[in-house]
């Protein structure tokens, strides 16, 4: 753990007791996980280990047309893959459920009947084509173009009469006639001005509740202290605040406000716009596949806002949560840089003990077809001498299938045409010979084996080293970049080695 200074946390908690802080993670399960995603539940992940308090996961699966149980069950997944593990939510169960919303539509029902029983919300039968003509108007008018609250104060025979038109209305909330102020965790003092919060919809006009209804009113019933969002979401924040403060009066929930901290967007590469789900290095899965560690990436994404030292980017997830402090949080948008996310990966990957690095490479090489699902323990010894000639070398487990699969080719191993017509060609028959020649008899040893090849094809052949083992490498390893080649020849042993090696002749003779 790294040691922290003793910190006053009483701006944080607002009077909470450490162990009663509640945050929660609500996904949409519509399609893959962003870093985005995965960067707003790590932060809430670590908040709540940090103070031993509480994380909710939510499912967001009011959008039938999109959702799938099949997206659900990727998304369980994918934060069980990451380490994100919740304490209340899907399959950990809880006192605060449902944890589906679309389980949650009579919840949302009933109180949106008492808020319009009590006046904090009204029925609104204006028109689409009437709000754009009056917001075009206000534009026009150098105006506030949001909603004008004219249905406000309609009475029941201008409500009837709207009805026998067969207008259909939607539900919107009174929002207060004042400045909504509230201190943000990571951006300070905010002010909103009531003549840019008009009255917005809680329900729209076929009785399906949206987002800025659904979100308040279950962290209310959840009792969520501290709401840890995307920047992106922040113009919504007075509006759901005005809501809590609605709940709270008709005795829904504790009729506590959460504390809000808005996070800063993540930008893509260029920094010069929001990463999109379509941007390369955005998706989740793309780090799955590549063999990245939950750590490694989790350790990069804390980077994109926070940092637990000046001079310092690799860190332990038990160190983040020792160290981590919303308000360290930097409000200003961070840029995703690709590179870095893999130079931290591999830090990870190089602190990782040398059987366990070599574990984790097997599924990527079975799943290549070069090690069977059950290697055998000659394969395990081989694959695990073969670490430190790549645990320097690798910046994520899908590299594996490139720098080891030769070592368990078999039959089926080839040259890759690229390095054959680049390598394979010139006076590399000669070097060939000389190396089946010069391997004959001698003891197989790494230091042997090259020293054999130093005197035959550097001292004899007068070769510039480059010149003289490439021929071989691509021979043995069937390509131009590999580990380490004369301690992979005796990986490979006596036999597989000089097959190889008389193959790539016959291969440049032809």
């Amino acid at each position: 753990m790294t040691e922290q200074p003793a910190r006053d946390d009483s701006g944080v908690l607002g009077g909470l007791a450490p162990a009663d802080v509640r945050v929660r993670f609500p996904p949409s399960p519509t399609g893959l996980l962003t870093v985005g995603n995965i960067r707003s539940a790590l932060f809430n992940w670590a908040f709540a280990r940090h103070y031993g308090g509480t994380l909710v996961l939510r499912i967001e699966d009011t959008d039938q047309a999109r959702n799938t149980p099949e997206a659900l069950d990727y998304t369980l997944d994918a934060l069980r893959w990451l380490g994100l593990t919740w304490d209340e939510g899907p399959e950990a169960g809880g006192d605060h459920g449902p944890y589906l919303q679309s389980e949650r539509m009579q919840i949302y029902s009933d109180i949106v009947g008492k808020l319009m029983v009590t006046g904090k919300a009204y029925h609104c039968y204006c028109s689409q084509e009437e709000l754009d003509d009056r917001r075009e108007t206000a534009r026009s008018a150098g105006q506030p173009s949001g909603y004008d609250g004219h249905c406000r104060a309609l009475n029941a025979v201008q409500a009837k009469a709207f009805l026998d038109e067969g207008r259909r209305p939607v539900v919107r909330l009174r929002m207060p006639d004042r400045p909504i102020v509230f201190d943000d965790l990571v951006r300070g003092e905010i002010t909103f001005l009531p003549e840019n919060l008009g009255d917005y919809v809680l329900i729209r006009a076929n009785g399906y509740p949206l987002y800025p209804l659904v979100n308040p009113v279950d962290d209310a019933l959840m009792d969520i202290t501290h709401v840890l969002r995307g920047e992106d979401l922040l113009s919504s924040t007075p509006r759901q605040i005005a809501l809590y403060e609605a709940l709270a009066e008709i005795g829904v929930g504790s009729g506590r406000t959460p504390r809000f901290g808005h996070l800063p967007m993540v930008m893509g590469s260029e920094g010069n716009k929001k990463l999109s789900k379509r941007d390369s290095g955005a998706g989740l899965d793309e780090y799955r596949t590549q063999g990245f560690l939950p750590e490694g990436l989790l350790n990069y994404l804390a980077l994109l806002g926070w940092s637990i030292a000046d001079d310092r980017d690799v860190f332990t997830l038990a160190e983040m949560i020792d160290a981590f402090d919303i308000r360290k949080v930097n409000s200003n948008a961070a840029r995703f840089d690709q590179k870095k996310c893999e130079a931290i990966n591999a830090a990870h990957m190089r602190m990782l003990p040398q059987d366990e690095f070599a574990a984790r490479t097997v599924p990527f090489l079975v799943a290549a077809g070069y090690l069977p699902a059950v290697p055998s323990d000659d394969q395990l010894a081989v694959l695990r001498a073969a670490v430190p000639l790549v645990q320097e070398r690798m910046d994520a487990f899908g590299e594996s299938v490139e720098l080891l699969g030769f070592l368990f080719a078999g039959e089926d191993f080839v040259i890759e045409p690229d390095a054959a017509a680049k390598v394979l060609a010139g006076d590399a028959g000669s070097v060939l010979a000389a190396s089946a020649k010069a391997l004959e008899g001698v003891e197989w040893t790494t230091a042997a084996i090259e020293a054999a090849l130093r005197a035959s094809l550097v001292d004899g052949l007068g070769l510039k080293p480059k010149k003289a083992f490439g021929p071989v490498r691509v021979a043995v390893s069937g390509r131009r970049v590999s580990p380490p080649l004369f301690e992979s020849m005796e990986l490979l042993g006596r036999e597989t080695s000089l097959r190889r090696i008389e193959q790539a002749l016959v291969k440049v003779e032809h």
